[in-house]
């Protein structure tokens, strides 16, 4: 019998994150929701900003699902899905929990993917840029 091991974001790490994206969705006068979940996908900090859309509230959670799964950014999918054939796509949109727009990012320690960021609540490009500098900002805390 073989064993996967496979790595995982800390507690400690998502409430980082999170806490880093809301910071940039507030400065810039944004009410979001953010979720960040493991490598399987099971949220790990969920934190939603008072006047965030309550819809927002599930996109967050599968945008981070969606992320982590396919191990891509969610706003990839358009590009994909376009050279993909109708089944395809009709297939993927049809999914539960399946976001195929900005918003969804994996989170990678080196190249190994050990979790994702969800956001929801702004523009498709506030929720990625919010994702993106967290994340940055996240990697440049961590120890060489």
């Amino acid at each position: 019998m073989a064993i996967e091991m496979i790595a995982s974001i800390d507690l400690a790490s998502a409430e980082e994150i999170a806490d880093l994206a809301l910071a940039e969705a507030a400065n810039a006068g944004v009410k979001i929701c953010v979720a960040v979940v493991d490598r399987a996908g099971h949220p790990l900090v969920f934190k939603r900003q008072q006047g965030a859309p309550f819809h927002s509230i599930d996109i967050a959670l599968d945008k981070a699902y969606t992320a982590v799964s396919f191990g891509f950014a969610t706003g990839k999918w358009d590009k994909s899905l376009a050279q993909g054939s109708e089944m395809l796509r009709h297939g993927l949109m049809h999914r539960e929990r399946f976001v195929s727009f900005g918003g969804g990012l994996p989170i990678k320690h080196g190249v190994v993917r050990v979790g994702a960021i969800g956001i929801s609540g702004g523009s498709e490009a506030q929720d990625v840029a919010f994702g993106e500098a967290a994340l940055a900002a996240w990697r440049q805390s961590q120890p060489a």
